[in-house]
């Protein structure tokens, strides 16, 4: 009997084995592509803003990495809906759609029009301006872990309206950036904060901000309508691998579809101004 027991366990234990080795095929429903507008018309404070590039691409499925998604063929134009100006953006054959003479101006309301396969998607922002940013500061009481190097932002923010506001923080050695979103609900009229700082990691002595590392701090004016926008999405990415997420959702842009509105666009149109430093820590 105990040969028995031993021998069926042995089995068990085997099989088990020879299951984690079975190739798992993952069914994942794929939808019909759909037209990926990136239209983000942003105006450097000190600069014409001549320059504007807007990118246009179709969605893929998840799994496939390989694929060219560059649109090429579309019409794209961008009209100044209070001086009626319009401008007529260049396909470059790589998805990329670019002029060199646009005019930005703050408080103006601009409509994008783009037409492809016979259907045209429209959308509608104002420009929407932005304080400088004040000298920026570091410490190591700022933020979350006083061991660790944190920077943070000032900038006024004017008072009797609402504004809302995003950062854009990058290190030149960093592959993606962070995104922060802020609105002056709380704190209209009052100079306005923002700190940064990474999270220590004991096998990565690096991770952290270091003396000598230079990081990118870019502040954005933005509609409110594009806040409530990209907060969601800076909300999904940073609960990704959290079992107590909620379960993300697709979340739409600004982008219409005029002739077809159930075959609709992801993306989103802004048109921001925004200031700019680097910052190198001591």
């Amino acid at each position: 009997m105990t040969k028995n027991i031993k021998l069926a366990v042995l089995l068990a234990v085997f099989i088990t084995f020879i299951s984690c080795d079975d190739k798992i095929d993952v069914n994942v429903p794929e939808a019909p592509p759909r037209l990926v507008i990136e239209a983000s018309l942003d105006w450097e404070k000190g600069t014409s803003g001549n320059n504007q590039t807007i990118k246009l691409s179709t969605s893929t499925p998840f799994f496939d990495t390989t694929s060219n998604t560059s649109v090429i063929g579309a019409s794209v134009s961008v009209t100044n809906n209070n001086s009626n100006a319009v401008y007529n953006f260049v396909d470059q054959n790589d998805g990329n759609y670019t002029i060199n003479n646009f005019v930005p101006v703050i408080n103006d309301s601009y409509t994008l029009e783009v037409t492809y396969n016979g259907e045209t998607y429209t959308a509608t922002e104002s420009l929407t301006s932005v304080s400088p940013i004040m000298n920026p500061t570091q410490s190591l009481e700022g933020g979350f872990d006083d061991e660790v190097l944190d920077v943070t932002i000032f900038f006024d923010d004017p008072a009797d309206e609402e504004n809302f506001y995003m950062v854009r923080v990058k290190e030149d050695t960093d592959l993606l950036a962070e995104l922060e979103t802020q609105s002056d609900e709380f704190t209209n009229g009052n100079v306005q904060e923002e700190f940064f700082e990474k999270d220590r990691e004991d096998d990565d002595p690096e991770a952290e901000y270091n003396p000598g590392d230079t990081v990118n701090i870019k502040l954005y004016g933005i509609s409110q309508r594009y806040y409530n926008y990209i907060t969601l999405l800076v909300e999904q990415y940073d609960a990704g691998g959290d079992p107590f997420a909620a379960t993300p959702a697709e979340i739409r842009g600004n982008c219409i579809n005029e002739t077809n509105e159930a075959n609709y666009a992801f993306g989103y149109f802004r048109v921001t101004e925004f200031d700019q430093i680097d910052y190198t820590f001591q």
